[in-house]
């Protein structure tokens, strides 16, 4: 299975400790230079040892035209612009990408798209994990993850949890 994810999916995983689930459920997850370097500017060192993982490979994307045409026309950053054109590209059968607007943009191209929520319910099924419910709230008080109270009571009640 073929995963390519943004810099905030990666980034607010790495914070809560919790990498290794995406390694346990995909293997390898592949991550666009532009999200490289949004990576290594990161100030946080568990961030930055991201690019350090064996598992995380880092791609070039071909179609620059596409990616700009994603930030002028959906008003994408950089690294989510970038994730979904290589989501394309390396015909991925997953975008792990958290922010509303580009999952609207992957959504629209046709592209299945998880978030942080989705990789912990399917742990969470696999047995990877016992509990969704404390790595959730870690996500919100130290990574500063939103999540709406709906949102919340639901993913806890999709894990069993509620």
């Amino acid at each position: 299975m073929i995963i390519v994810s943004d810099t905030s999916a990666l980034g607010n995983l790495a914070i809560v400790d919790q990498l290794n689930l995406l390694q346990d459920l995909y293997s390898t997850v592949i991550i666009p230079d532009m999200v490289a370097q949004e990576i290594s500017n990161a100030t946080s060192p568990r961030i930055r040892a991201i690019l350090n993982l064996e598992w995380v490979q880092i791609q070039h994307i071909k179609n620059q035209p596409m990616v700009d045409a994603l930030q002028q026309n959906s008003n994408l950053d950089p690294g989510e612009s970038h994730a979904i054109v290589l989501a394309i590209e390396q015909q991925a059968d997953e975008l792990l990408i958290d922010e509303r607007r580009g999952r609207r943009e992957a959504t629209k191209l046709g592209i299945s798209i998880i978030g942080i929520l989705g990789v912990l319910i399917l742990a969470k099924r696999r047995g990877l994990i016992l509990q969704v419910q404390p790595i959730l709230d870690a996500l919100i008080e130290e990574a500063g993850f939103r999540v709406s109270p709906q949102l919340y009571t639901q993913v806890l009640s999709q894990a069993g949890e509620r």
